[in-house]
């Protein structure tokens, strides 16, 4: 029997006789379906027992040291002058001793290369580590979550202040984080900022409250941003809008340290807190959930690798706990390889498929680009040198007091003295029989600045043929002979 779903046909396209008709139902107006899924809200718990496991005692020390180092860098003083200065607006970036020019564009693109070799070499190794324990995501995430323990209590406590009614606790407590968090973040963003505007006068013209647009435009959206993602997004950040979760995929390998679950060992999961008391046929799985409630990303590990996993290692200090108290072997959840756990690798035989030829040749390759810029830097001359032709005259036939002829060039010299103290150099020329420099021989550059010096050189006329002739410029200061620049460039002779 035929079926026609359709309640308004047409005479032409009415059904035969016998034939049903089923109608189609009215779609209720609310009914909406939604294509963004509802954050849960996690409640990670900040650790299990009386004390910190290693790992998230490793993750405490990482938030520590960088910290410290992005806090408290801006206030050094060197040469008095701020330590690590980037100096857009002057384009000079000052590193302690060191004073960069864009003209030493090249150590950033070394130090970029150095970053991303670095990055590959330790996912191959160890995965996300940088994710972990250093990635500002992750440290200010954790900043974030200390203080709402500090105020609103550990995981059952916030779980229950969330669930409570509004009442002047509440408030008082939820308004008390946010104004933290805000302070906080603020200070960020004033920190990061003052790696670029000098700290001290920054900080003076806020107080004084003259600070520029563009200035407190940074502070406040580095600081929005620091709020917005430590504060509420939070594993969003590393879930969707990383989009290293999304690759990292294709820097592993089998034999990649991960954080595993042992499924061999565990399985079947069930109840039962002592070794003893665990009925047979039993993995050694407590099934007591604390890998779900300390991580921060809210997953179950005993589901395999997940893109989520920022790798922590939260979960292998709780486990390690539970197993501790159960009177079972640590190591249930674990740093492992793929390989490890299908072939029941020894630990001997786990470390040396660590240095497998992948990692050798990041090792290799991240060593030889580390030592070529310590190098670099360490053989770098802090004087640079530009030589331009005056375009206006090529070259010109002068006269010396004894009434002899002679050819001329002139040239502007732009001088860079990249320390920071003045110094004096000299100029020299050579490469013509009889070249001499016409014009000044000595000259002074103020520290860490340029200098525009005009420079006339000149030859006997009769000892310059026609044509062009490579010539050298040599520029040395007088304080350290190391210090000197050699230049090349063209001496024109007169056309016939």
């Amino acid at each position: 029997m035929n079926s026609v779903v359709d309640p308004q046909v047409t005479e032409a396209a009415r059904p035969a006789a016998g034939a049903t008709v089923i109608p189609i139902q009215p779609v209720a107006e609310d009914a909406v379906e939604s294509l963004y899924a509802k954050r849960k809200e996690i409640y990670p718990r900040a650790k299990i027992g009386d004390t910190l496991g290693l790992f998230q005692r490793w993750r405490w020390a990482t938030v520590w040291i960088t910290q410290l180092v992005f806090y408290g860098l801006p206030w050094l003083v060197w040469n008095d002058r701020q330590a690590v200065l980037f100096d857009l607006a002057a384009r000079k970036f000052y590193i302690f001793s060191l004073v960069l020019w864009p003209q030493d564009i090249i150590y950033l693109t070394a130090l970029l290369i150095i970053a991303a070799l670095s990055l590959f070499l330790f996912t191959a190794v160890g995965g996300r580590l940088w994710c972990g324990y250093a990635c500002p995501q992750t440290v200010y995430t954790e900043l974030f979550m200390w203080i709402e323990r500090r105020i609103e209590g550990d995981r059952a406590k916030r779980m229950a202040l969330d669930k409570a009614p509004w009442g002047l606790s509440k408030a008082a407590r939820k308004f008390g984080k946010h104004a933290v968090w805000i302070a906080l973040a603020l200070w960020t963003g004033f920190t990061f900022v003052g790696f670029f505007t000098p700290i001290r006068e920054l900080g003076a013209e806020i107080l004084a409250l003259a600070i520029g647009g563009w200035s407190l435009f940074w502070v406040l959206f580095y600081g929005f941003a620091t709020y917005g993602n430590a504060g509420w997004m939070r594993e969003q950040v590393c879930k969707y809008m990383c989009p290293y979760a999304r690759f990292q995929s294709a820097m592993f390998d089998k034999d990649t340290l991960i954080i595993t679950y042992d499924t061999e060992r565990g399985e079947p999961r069930g109840k039962g807190s002592k070794s003893k008391d665990r009925p047979q046929g039993l993995g050694d799985c407590v099934d007591c959930n604390l890998c779900v409630q300390v991580c921060p990303t809210g997953i179950d590990i005993r589901n395999g690798l997940q893109y989520e996993c920022i790798g922590c290692a939260a979960c292998i200090d709780a486990c390690d706990h539970v197993m501790d108290k159960a009177g079972l072997p640590k190591g249930l959840v674990r740093y492992a390889t793929t390989n490890s756990l299908t072939q029941h690798f020894s630990t001997d035989g786990l470390i040396k498929r660590v240095f497998r030829p992948r990692v050798i040749v990041y090792t290799t390759i991240l060593l030889s680009v580390v030592a070529a810029l310590a190098t670099a830097v360490y053989l770098r001359v802090p004087l640079k040198v530009d030589v331009i032709r005056d375009r206006a005259t090529l070259a010109r036939e002068v006269i010396d007091d004894r009434g002899a002829a002679l050819v001329e060039n002139v040239y502007r010299l732009q001088v860079m003295n990249t320390t920071e103290q003045g110094r004096t150099y000299t100029v020299r020329v050579s490469g013509v029989a009889g070249l001499v420099v016409a014009s000044e021989q000595t000259f002074e550059v103020p520290p860490a600045s340029t200098k525009s010096i005009p420079l006339r050189v000149q030859a006997p006329a009769d000892g310059v043929p026609p044509g062009s002739h490579r010539i050298a410029i040599d520029i040395q200061a007088k304080d350290d002979p190391a210090i000197k620049v050699h230049e090349a460039t063209t001496f024109l002779g007169l056309r016939p």
